[in-house]
């Protein structure tokens, strides 16, 4: 397993962006709060995608990665193109934290929820299947996707490191 230091490509997904890659490329999303970063991975022909989706459903813009509803297909259709093949895909999701409290704790507009929901309700649609995720809770994370084996390493502050 390579370090971040010795892979040929790093790659940072801003927000409402994505980027595909082959095995010898690291995606990576810094600042995940309320968003979700998606990872797709084919293990056969190591293809990977990661999207950084800041809302649940598209209300008809553009910029479809910026949405859980339409980034996630389009990502899917990006790999393929690439040469993933989508009954392999096999997805990590990262972020939905409840970043914004309102004066009783209770997390404002939740954000984070309803991201987590769309994006377990696309990627079940789709037919593809969560095997790994750190969702959730009230923290901000960065994640780091390794395409030569699929391997997610979350980072948050003052946590460890965990590897989904």
């Amino acid at each position: 397993m390579p370090s971040l230091d010795q892979v040929a490509e790093k790659l940072v997904v801003k927000m409402a962006d994505h980027a595909i890659g082959d095995e010898n490329t690291v995606l990576a999303t810094l600042g995940l709060g309320s968003c979700i970063g998606i990872a797709l991975y084919d293990k056969f022909s190591k293809v990977g995608g990661l999207v950084h989706i800041m809302l649940p459903e598209n209300p008809g813009g553009k910029k479809v990665v910026k949405y859980a509803d339409t980034g996630i297909p389009f990502l899917i259709r990006e790999m393929e193109s690439a040469g993933a093949n989508k009954r392999r895909l096999a997805a990590k999701i990262v972020g939905g934290a409840g970043m914004f409290k309102s004066e009783s704790g209770d997390s404002v507009m939740k954000i984070g929820e309803r991201n987590i929901e769309a994006v377990r309700e696309v990627l079940k649609d789709e037919g593809i299947k969560v095997t790994g995720s750190d969702v959730g809770k009230d923290y901000g994370r960065s994640m780091y996707f390794y395409l030569d084996d699929g391997r997610v390493e979350v980072k948050s502050f003052s946590r460890d490191l965990i590897t989904i």
